[in-house]
């Protein structure tokens, strides 16, 4: 149990004032579909990167390394000019789905390295070429590659080689909640000095232009005399955030212009202000001294530092952003150095002590990349749809096309991103994931994320939960439930306090989104449900979220399987408020019958279709309905087939005994449906005592899918299970449809196909969430059959061990994607010798958003913290190595 004696803890349990600023800026603003008001929802071109430093935002900033309040009103980022770059760094670039040979990415080299959860102290760094930035030479590298080529990386373009680059240092300390110490260190690799610009910038978000609220805030320069010297200063005035300023040592440039589109770079059309977004570019870059405003004021400012740093020199400039009448309280570096120790401190009551320093420093990397993905989000989608009174009406298309069902949506939240480039909006299924490492550190954060997208501007009113920006009406697996449950019993483990009235609150709109399931999602009523995208992209034959080639509609062994286990989730949290509502009893008996129902359907109890169960095959298939009435089932080894094992639940004793009527009418149940009864429950099983075990696979077929789990020749890699198994790269799944061939193979690595888009690469990589609800499974599995049901892992090794030794063979598979290991590299790595070998890159951990499926190569969005965060939770598993007794009741978050 976390002792709350700490520095960060008090300011953690007093909720609000000290986490007013945080990195609530994301890395990335063009692209993104609030920005979008083309014809034909085309967000990529309609504001691409080449627009970002001349077009005012309408709905979120962006900047490298930054800051803002919560409302993101005043912004606080660095901006870099290595005198050889094109243009002015001001934010990450990267590719757009349409550039990428395997869509979106981002081209930089920048690591999040540390971050406490109210952000008193915060770190990252970034890694500057000192040669001109090769935008142009990314581009055609890319172009010339095809889906079956790797991506070609900032690493491949030789920038780096020879250390000619610049580590850049970015840490933040809190005075007070409104007093913000910024200390940038930039550090010369190479072999001789060079010239560097460091450029912090304040500005304010745009609120004025759109014709909604005309107030205008403020910079100007309010530079004093000192005893020192000049002291340069930065005034800031905003009619509701108040005043601040922001300060620096000694005598330097202000710049100043205003946060407004440079209309006659982008339009050729005249600008409605003198002094535009991009003209500190023009200044530093182009040398044009007219773009600066001479009267020293606007919406945008810049602190201008220059210096040739010698080789191996560090150089370090600092600055304090605090309210207008805020007093320092104390010296610079004596509150860097308290906040840094605070820090430490909190890590020390988190992290368990048994730990070895490679692993807290992983899992610590972990949590500072959570910590900074952590983003304002704003966007009003009836205002988007309808358009601003100062600007152009959008297309009409708009009303027909993305999002223009979801118009209740308004948000101005922060709110845990998935990555804050290549994801820069929420998505509900990764948020869940997110909850559950971030409830270590912050349980209030935890639980106020899905109180929050469970609220009437987030949820539908039909009871459907928003899935991402691109699309709010896709569907994502339905484990808020299993989140809210996991934050309580985290809590619990961690703080000693259960807060009913969450789980409460969470559950009521839960309910409304299970019905939103059973109503939309199960297309002939007989509990056998579609979902369609279900976050796994690829992984199928066809596009499911898309209208079939067939005709017809998917049965969908995983959508059903979600069912089955959201159907369980309830259950278990509706007998937990049982305990002081008993109107909740009645509830917990409803979704056991519902959870039966489907684990019938599952199996064709009815006899009114076919099961998704291949007793042949000893497997679980998707199954395509035709419009003709043929039932075929798609016959691919994939995590279909692997997610029924998530649908299982351990009663207690103690749960029977406080609710005689819920077991009496189980009892009842059971006895007039001995059929469902003996297929997925285990009720009266001699030795096992009361307890009991709901789970839509018993005995013989979850021993048949850990047998193909389990099997290195199959789904069991060195680093966790595969998505799709490696039997298909033999023997690809082909299907033949009239004229037409499909086929699903074994891709290790980034998938061939473009199913579902240029970044959708479910087809063999390692993903983490699933791997971590299995391993959930696995632990709760082992509670109910004890030491004495063995399993050989691997399959064909010969040894045989108990479900919980599995379930943590598969955590320090996950972990070992990170670690060193005997051979000194990190399997994420992947084979370049600089990241593994080099002393200032081979300790910086990316959080890959999925992994090859034959060496454990990081893919996808590098900084994905959100959901291979998860290792952290894994890390704190392993480090509090609790003792589990055969037949004693454990709580799978251990």
């Amino acid at each position: 149990m976390i002792e709350k004696e700490t520095q960060e803890h008090k300011r953690l349990e007093s909720h609000t004032a000290w986490r007013r600023w945080g990195p609530y800026l994301s890395e990335r603003a063009w692209g993104a579909v609030r920005e979008d008001y083309s014809p034909n929802g085309t967000a990529w071109d309609y504001f691409p990167h080449d627009h970002a430093r001349s077009r005012a935002y309408r709905w979120n900033e962006d900047g490298l390394g930054g800051i803002c309040d919560d409302q993101q009103r005043l912004c606080l980022a660095l901006a870099l000019w290595n005198g050889h770059d094109p243009i002015l760094k001001e934010r990450l670039f990267g590719l757009t789905g349409s550039e990428g040979n395997h869509g979106e990415d981002v081209k930089e080299c920048y690591y999040f390295l540390d971050n406490t959860p109210t952000h008193s102290y915060m770190k990252m760094l970034y890694k500057y070429p000192q040669a001109a930035y090769p935008y142009e030479q990314l581009l055609a590298g890319n172009r010339r590659r095809s889906r079956m080529d790797p991506e070609y990386e900032l690493l491949d373009t030789g920038v780096f080689d020879e250390d000619r680059y610049f580590d850049v240092f970015i840490e933040y300390a809190k005075e007070a909640h409104d007093g913000i110490l910024l200390r940038i260190s930039a550090v010369n690799r190479g072999p001789q000095a060079h010239i560097l610009h460091l450029l912090p910038t304040l500005w304010f978000r745009n609120t004025w232009a759109w014709g909604r609220d005309d107030r205008r805030p403020e910079l100007h320069d309010a530079s004093t005399l000192a005893a020192g010297g000049t002291l340069s200063r930065i005034a800031a005035q905003h009619p509701t955030l108040g005043n601040f300023k922001l300060e620096c040592e000694g005598a330097a440039e202000l710049l100043f212009t205003g946060n407004e589109t440079n209309m006659q770079r982008l339009f050729g059309a005249a600008n409605s202000a003198p002094f535009v977004k991009d003209a500190f570019h023009e200044y530093i870059v182009r040398g044009n001294a007219g773009a600066v405003n001479p009267e020293r004021r606007g919406t945008k400012a810049a602190v201008h530092f220059v210096k040739t740093v010698e080789p191996g020199e560090t150089w370090t400039i600092r600055l304090r952003l605090s309210a207008e009448h805020e007093q320092p309280v104390g010296p610079f570096e004596e509150i860097f150095a308290l906040r840094r120790r605070e820090a430490d401190e909190f890590y020390a009551g988190v992290q368990p002590a048994g730990l070895t320093p490679e692993l807290k420093m992983i899992q610590r990397q972990a949590f500072a990349g959570m910590l900074w993905s952590k983003q304002f989000y704003h966007y009003d989608v009836s205002q988007w749809l309808e358009g601003d009174p100062a600007q152009p009406a959008p297309p009409p298309q708009r009303r027909r096309g993305r999002n223009s069902e979801w118009d209740h949506l308004n948000t101005s939240d922060v709110i845990s991103m998935p990555d804050t480039w290549e994801y820069p909006w929420f998505a509900a299924w990764d948020l869940a994931f997110h909850c559950i490492a971030l409830a270590l550190l912050d349980c209030q954060f935890a639980k106020n994320q899905l109180v929050m997208i469970l609220r009437e501007w987030f949820q539908h009113p039909n009871g459907q939960v928003p899935a991402y920006e691109w699309a709010f009406g896709d569907v994502n697996p339905p484990v808020m439930a299993w989140a809210a449950w996991r934050i309580y019993k985290i809590e619990q483990r961690e703080h000693g306090s259960s807060d009913t009235a969450f789980l409460e609150r969470v559950f009521h709109k839960m309910m409304l989104n299970f019905t939103w399931w059973v109503n939309r999602k199960d297309a002939e009523g007989r509990n056998v449900f579609q979902g369609g995208f279900l976050g796994l992209d690829n992984i199928g034959v066809f596009d499911r979220s898309a209208p079939l080639p067939t005709g017809g509609h998917i049965e969908q062994s995983d959508g059903t399987s979600w069912m089955a286990m959201f159907s369980l989730n309830m259950m278990t949290i509706a007998l937990e408020l049982a305990r002081t509502n008993p109107v909740y009893e009645d509830i917990a008996t409803k979704f056991f019958e519902h959870f039966m129902y489907i684990a019938g359907a599952m199996n064709n109890m009815g006899r009114e279709g076919i099961s998704l169960w291949d007793e042949e095959d000893q497997f679980f298939y998707d199954v395509l309905r035709t419009p003709d009435g043929r039932s075929v089932p798609l016959r691919v080894h994939s995590l279909v087939g692997l997610i029924p094992l998530l649908a299982v639940e351990v009663v207690e004793p103690d749960s029977l005994k406080k609710f005689p009527a819920f077991k009496s009418h189980l009892e009842w149940f059971l006895e007039h449906r001995p059929q469902l009864a003996g297929l997925v429950s285990h009720w009266h099983t001699p030795g096992i005592g009361e307890r009991r075990q709901l789970a839509l696979v018993r005995g013989h077929r979850f021993k048949q899918l850990l047998k193909r789990a389990l099997d290195p020749a199959e789904f069991l890699s060195d680093h966790g299970i595969r998505s799709v198994s490696k039997y298909h790269e033999a023997h690809p799944y082909t299907l033949r449809v009239g004229d037409a061939t499909y086929v699903v193979p074994y891709d290790p690595a980034e998938s061939r196909s473009g199913l579902f888009g240029g970044n959708s690469n479910w087809r063999g990589p390692v993903w983490f969430p699933v791997n971590y609800l299995l391993i959930e499974a696995l632990q709760k599995f082992h509670d109910y059959y004890g030491d004495d049901f063995k399993i050989e892992c691997p399959t064909g090794s010969g040894r045989f061990i108990t479900i919980d030794a599995v379930a943590n063979e598969l955590a320090q598979r996950l972990i070992s994607l990170f670690t060193r290991g005997d051979s000194q590299r990190r399997p994420f790595n992947g084979g370049n010798s600089l990241l593994q070998n080099d002393p200032n890159w081979r300790d910086y951990i990316l959080f890959y958003e999925y992994f090859n499926g034959d060496n454990g190569a990081g893919l996808g969005a590098g900084h994905q913290t959100g959901w291979s965060g998860l290792v952290a939770e894994l890390i704190q598993q392993l480090g509090e190595n609790l003792p589990h007794q055969p037949g004693a009741p454990q709580d799978s978050t251990r």
